[in-house]
């Protein structure tokens, strides 16, 4: 009799059964958020705040904003603390909880934690309390995380502030007679229905454009209309302005932004704030920085050039296009004196 065959071997799994290549894990942005606010919540003299209105408005404490980029998070969270506390030594320990839990329940890599109390309140007597997790704290570790290399994260470009759309006023017209026509519409419908007796105005504008023959007022009318249409493409496609100037910042992009009347009113304090400066009044457009400036009667006007120029010029070289500064320095003429009479002498 012959002996049975041995059995086959498993054969090796196919490299469609991988377990990497049955699918994917994605944590939205949303459940890394309640994550980071329910490892705050585990740190002593951190409270839970919130109002009626904290459905609605989303301003329940705590509160996390997480940016997400492959494996990497950046999360700013704002928390309510029970007074008194430890500043310091309070954010300290909601940064190490919060980075553990991330870490060890999401597997992403903390790039950047930023804990901000922006309320105080007391706790709550009857809310139960959770069991914290203890997380050891060393002050290296904190310096490590903070000048260690960083993995880069693709950084996307903020929409510059720009000002108001051009066609901003036509869209606002167009709408307007698109509720006009809407009434009348809806008024015309009555009148066919029987609700409402009187003269239909569609109908009758019809009738009137039937019977209309040629006028001499029509071909200026139809000029007229023609520009407004081109009128209105060339304001529809015209780009809008830029209403701030960027800072020079140590990233790729530029974060933060000044009005040009904001960059005016530095200079203008500046340069008001030297000794024997009466007067400085700061204009700001796209070429120039012009400061007129009323001097002293008894200032030197060369010296108060140089020491506005040293003065102002440094602010304006913060700007990442910096534009020329323009001073023009007056002197204040004093008045004439006069006699008892009031008239000159």
């Amino acid at each position: 009799m012959a002996d049975p065959a041995p059995p086959a071997a498993p054969s090796e799994p196919e490299s469609s059964d991988l377990a990497g290549a049955r699918g994917s894990l994605t944590i939205k942005d949303r459940a890394i958020e309640r994550i980071a606010a329910a490892a705050a919540l585990q740190v002593p003299h951190v409270v839970r705040q919130s109002s009626s209105m904290s459905l609605l408005t989303g301003r329940e404490l705590p509160r996390a904003e997480v940016i997400t980029a492959g494996s990497a998070v950046a999360v700013n969270l704002y928390i309510a603390a029970e007074w008194p506390y430890d500043a310091a030594a309070l954010t300290r320990r909601v940064h190490d909880a919060v980075a553990w839990h991330l870490h060890e329940y999401t597997g992403l890599v903390v790039h950047e934690l930023n804990v901000l109390i922006v309320s105080t309140a007391r706790a709550v007597e009857d809310e139960p309390v959770e069991q914290s997790v203890p997380v050891e704290y060393l002050e290296s570790d904190i310096v490590a995380g903070n000048t260690g290399p960083r993995s880069d994260i693709p950084v996307t470009p903020p929409l510059p502030p720009l000002a108001t759309p051009a066609a901003a006023p036509a869209a606002a017209l167009i709408a307007l007679g698109a509720l006009g026509l809407a009434f009348v519409a809806a008024r015309e419908l009555f009148i066919v229905r029987g609700t409402y007796d009187g003269a239909p105005w569609i109908r009758n504008s019809f009738e009137w454009f039937g019977r209309l023959h040629w006028h001499p007022w029509i071909a200026p009318v139809a000029v007229v209309l023609v520009l407004l249409g081109v009128s209105a493409i060339a304001v529809a496609l015209k780009p809008r302005r830029r209403t701030h100037l960027p800072l020079t910042q140590s990233g790729t992009v530029p974060t933060v932004w000044m009005r040009r009347t904001d960059i005016a009113r530095m200079c203008s304090a500046r340069a008001a704030a030297l000794p024997g400066v009466l007067h400085a009044r700061t204009v700001v457009d796209r070429r120039r920085a012009l400061i007129r400036v009323v001097a002293a009667s008894d200032s030197a006007i060369d010296d108060l050039h140089d020491t506005i120029r040293a003065e102002v010029e440094p602010r304006l070289a913060l700007l990442a296009d910096p534009i020329p500064l323009v001073l023009k320095v007056s002197r204040h003429e004093a008045p004439a004196p006069t006699n008892e009479t009031g008239t000159l002498p």
